[in-house]
C-alpha cells in the first residue's frame, strides 16, 4: 500500500482476486460444514482446479492464438467429460485463421465459435466431422473468419472477439490413438503492445468474478434435480455456457444407501457417439483415471438397441453423489 495514497489500480485489481478466493473459500466452508472431510476436500480441490484451469488460459493472444488442451484432470472446470478432448482459443472477428489437426481414432469431431461471455454465451457457427475436409490420413484443414473461400472447408467468427472450441469424441479414450490441431494467423498482423494496463486489470477483474463465482455454481446445482431421476436439461441447448450444439444433455441425480443400486435403462438413437458420465456434486467427473465412470455407445453392452446401467455405490462414507449425465450429438448419420 503507498501510504497516503492507498493502492494503484493495479493493486486493488490484485486485491480483488484475493478477496475472491477469500470470499469464494468461505462460500464453501459454509456450505459444505456438514458433509464428511473426504467431501469438503473435495469440494476445494473443484475450486483449486477452475482457478487452475482460469490461470492456463489467463494471457491471450488473439492475433496469434494457440489451441490450449481444456479439462484435463487437474484442470476441471464444470462439466468436463473425460471421453472428449477439448482445445479452445480467444480469436478475433476481423481475423482470418487456418486450423489443422488430425482425428486420430476420434469417431466424432466438431468446431464451434462463440461470442459473448459466461453469462450469456451464443454459439454462432459449428462445422463437424462430416463437413471437415478430412483426407484419408485424417488430416484436416479449415478456414476460420474472413471470407468464405471458393472451396474447402470453412467457418463463420463472429464480430468482435471470440472463442473457438475444437471437440474429439472418442468410444475409449484410454485406448484410442489421440488427434491433434492447430491454429494459426493466415495474414501476419503488427506485434501489440508488451502489455496493455487496463486490460490486465480488467482481466484480473474477470478471473475474481469467475472464482466467486465457482462455489455459488456448486450450491446451485443441489436440489435443481430429483433424486434417483433422469431429466432433459434444456438450460444446455444450443450452445448454452459454451456447450456442443450438436449434443442432447440429460442430467440427473442419485442418493443411495450402501446397500442400493440405481439401475438406468434407455434406447439408444441413431448417433455417432453418446455416453453416460458420472459427476461428483462440483460438477467434476469422477476418477476416470482409476476408475470406470462412465460408458460410451463403443464400450457398452446393447441389447436390441437398449442399455442398461448400473450406478452403485464404491465409497460407503458419501451421502450423495451428483447426477450421471447422458448426452448425444445429434443431427448427424448413424454411425
Amino acid at each position: 500500500m503507498r501510504e497516503g495514497h492507498g493502492l494503484t489500480p493495479e493493486g486493488r485489481a490484485w486485491a480483488g482476486l484475493v478477496d475472491a478466493l477469500q470470499a469464494a473459500g468461505r462460500r464453501l466452508d459454509e456450505d459444505t460444514a456438514g458433509l464428511s472431510a473426504d467431501e469438503r476436500a473435495d469440494g476445494y480441490r473443484a475450486l483449486l482446479r477452475g482457478l487452475h484451469n482460469q490461470l492456463a488460459r489467463f494471457e491471450v493472444d488473439r492475433d496469434r492464438p494457440e489451441l490450449v488442451l481444456f479439462n484435463g484432470w487437474r484442470q476441471k472446470f464444470f462439466m468436463d467429460n473425460p471421453d472428449t478432448r477439448y482445445w479452445v482459443a480467444d480469436v478475433r472477428g476481423d481475423r482470418q485463421y487456418r486450423l489443422t489437426g488430425h482425428m486420430g481414432d476420434a469417431v466424432y469431431a466438431s468446431v464451434t465459435a462463440y461470442s459473448g461471455t459466461a453469462g450469456a454465451v451464443t454459439a454462432v457457427s459449428r462445422i463437424d466431422g462430416d463437413r471437415l475436409a478430412v483426407d484419408a490420413s485424417g488430416e484436416f484443414s479449415l478456414l476460420v473468419g474472413g471470407e468464405r473461400p471458393e472451396t474447402g472447408s470453412w467457418l463463420r467468427l463472429p464480430e468482435g472477439n471470440g472463442q473457438l472450441w475444437v471437440r474429439h469424441f472418442h468410444d475409449d479414450v484410454a485406448a484410442d490413438r489421440h488427434g491433434w490441431c492447430a491454429i494459426e494467423p493466415v495474414a501476419p498482423s503488427p506485434p501489440p503492445p508488451s502489455i496493455e494496463g487496463a486490460r490486465f486489470r480488467h482481466r484480473l477483474q474477470r478471473l475474481a468474478e469467475t472464482v466467486e463465482m465457482m462455489p455459488v455454481v456448486f450450491a446451485g446445482v443441489d436440489g435443481q434435480v430429483e433424486p434417483n431421476t433422469v431429466d432433459h436439461w434444456a438450460e444446455m441447448a444450443d450452445g448454452a455456457a459454451y456447450t456442443e450444439p450438436g449434443i442432447h444433455y440429460q442430467r440427473g441425480a442419485w442418493r443411495l444407501e450402501p446397500d442400493q443400486v440405481l439401475v438406468v435403462e434407455g434406447e439408444t438413437v441413431p448417433c455417432r457417439h453418446w455416453n453416460a458420465l458420472l459427476y461428483s456434486r462440483y460438477l467434476n467427473s469422477l476418477d476416470h483415471r482409476h476408475r470406470t465412470v462412465s460408458r460410451t455407445g463403443g464400450n457398452a453392452t446393447l441389447r436390441d438397441g437398449r442399455y442398461r446401467l448400473i450406478v452403485a455405490p464404491g465409497d460407503r462414507t458419501s451421502r450423495s453423489r451428483r447426477a450421471a449425465t447422458g448426452s448425444t450429438p445429434r443431427g448427424v448419420r448413424p454411425g
